[in-house]
């Protein structure tokens, strides 16, 4: 199971008062527009930013596209930064740390869809002779369960399933009632159910 590295805290030894000062002064000069600032405050960030990245990720160059993203969402956002919320290199790293665990999902549910769609698309194998001899054993199976019924029963049945006539039609080729066609359908079907062992 991939570690999900916290992000570093305000009493990270590697954050040390100097830089934090300065990365706040500059953040605040990057929520007003200041493009200086903001190569400064790259420069000052970036290894500490794709490290902690690169922590979590491990692949470089998803890392290094993470990172981009993270200085992107500064460069964007920085106006939010609040100063009494927490150091500004914190809120930073912390941004860093969302976006790596993000992709992480992002790439697990890809990950994840792949697999679906590989074993959906697998073709599964079937031997063909096997299948006819199944099919000729069901055939057999059922031209003997349809002696077992009367006649009368299996001429309806025949009639329907076979050749394909609806109840009115079989009542006509046979000159009986509808009625009389039902009760021999119904109770020859049921008939056969039990012939073949099949659950009603």
């Amino acid at each position: 199971m991939l570690d999900l590295v916290a992000p570093p805290s305000e009493s990270d030894e590697s954050f040390d008062l100097v830089s934090r000062s300065s990365a706040e002064e500059l953040l605040a000069r990057v929520a007003r527009g200041d493009q200086a600032a903001f190569s400064e405050l790259y420069d000052m960030l970036a290894p500490r930013v794709l490290g902690l990245i690169r922590r979590v990720l491990i692949d470089s160059a998803q890392s290094e596209e993470v990172a981009q993203e993270v200085f992107l969402e500064i460069w964007q956002t920085a106006t939010r930064y609040e100063e009494g919320r927490g150091a500004a290199t914190s809120w930073m790293m912390t941004i860093a740390h969302r976006r790596a665990i993000d992709r992480v999902r992002a790439s697990q549910a890809g990950r994840d869809r792949d697999v679906k769609i590989g074993i959906r698309d697998i073709d599964t194998a079937y031997d063909q002779v096997a299948e006819q001899a199944e099919i000729s054993i069901e055939h057999a199976k059922v031209k003997t369960a349809l002696t077992r019924l009367t006649e009368l029963q299996r001429q309806a049945v025949t009639l329907a399933y076979y050749g394909g006539y609806s109840q009115s039609e079989v009542a006509e080729i046979l000159s009986v009632p509808l009625g009389t066609v039902k009760t021999r359908l119904r109770d020859g079907m049921i008939r056969l159910r039990d012939e073949l062992g099949v659950a009603s």
